[in-house]
């Protein structure tokens, strides 16, 4: 399996950010969108395979495990179908310190793709509530779906900020892998492992959370699930649009940006520019 050097990586990411720079406002949109459904499915897809485990602190850690295996395919259908996923995104920050394309540039791109991953997230997420899919396993599946989003609405402010810096830094490391990979088999390979290490870890991820919260909020209009779920009214309180927000997005965006731009794409610069 053939793979580019490091240096070499690079330049592919700064390339492959001039041309997200560019991009006509149209295709960004729609490919926003498409990033965000897809991550969605993954999300809809890893709650469906793990819901019973993830229901038992005993097999928890397992269903973490599964839940890993399966949403690394999200980020296989960004990477491979061709999306546009702002997480991945902050790595242009590179081609920014390179002055191949301007700070505006980058920004433009981070807000438009991040208003259209959310679209394409609560989306995927309705849709998953509208078939009835909370259902299963006796409306388990809706009580582990409640569960999740009101961890994630009730974290500290501090804790969801570091977790969004140790996601995004496995994420853009897939993205970087993947990016010097030749082969497809070499670019999947380079996407899964990250990202079933991030999952399993538990780290958070913004616009995986577009999914999972809104999932949260549609399903805790049932009080079979907020039942089965165990969670108390003081943090059900908190499973509101407005929670999802300024408890979850907000700093588990800071903490990607934190993790993509510096710690990978400004950190490799630093370390590589000299080799280009």
């Amino acid at each position: 399996m053939n793979h580019l050097k490091p240096a070499e990586t690079l330049e592919v990411i700064m390339k492959a950010s001039e041309t997200k720079a560019s991009m006509p406002l149209g295709k960004m949109i729609i490919f926003g969108i498409f990033a965000g459904v897809y991550i969605a499915f993954a999300g809809a897809g890893a709650n469906m395979g793990s819901f019973n485990l993830l229901a038992d602190p005993e097999t928890f850690g397992l269903g973490k495990i599964l839940s890993g295996t399966i949403f690394s395919a999200g980020l296989m259908l960004v990477v491979l179908g061709g999306a546009e996923l702002f997480t991945g995104n902050t790595t242009m920050t590179a081609a920014v310190i390179d002055r191949r394309i301007k700070l505006s540039s980058m920004l433009k791109n981070w807000i438009i793709v991040y208003i259209c991953n959310f679209i394409g997230g609560v989306l995927v997420a309705f849709m998953v509530y509208y078939t009835g899919a909370f259902n299963t396993g006796e409306g388990m599946l809706g009580a582990v779906t409640v569960k999740i989003a009101a961890g994630k609405v009730n974290m500290p402010f501090g804790a969801a900020l570091v977790s969004g810096i140790m996601c995004n830094w496995l994420v853009c490391m897939a993205v970087w892998l993947s990016s010097g990979a030749q082969t497809t088999v070499g670019k999947i390979l380079s996407i899964f492992f990250p990202i079933w290490l991030f999952v399993t870890a538990g780290f958070e991820h913004s616009v995986a959370n577009m999914f999972f919260i809104p999932a949260g909020i549609f399903a805790s209009g049932s009080e079979v699930f907020t039942a089965l779920s165990g969670i108390g009214s003081d943090a059900l309180s908190n499973l509101t649009w407005t929670g999802m927000m300024i408890n979850n997005l907000l700093p588990v965006t800071i903490g990607n940006i934190i993790g993509g731009a510096i710690c990978v794409a400004s950190g490799y610069y630093a370390a590589l520019k000299s080799d280009k």
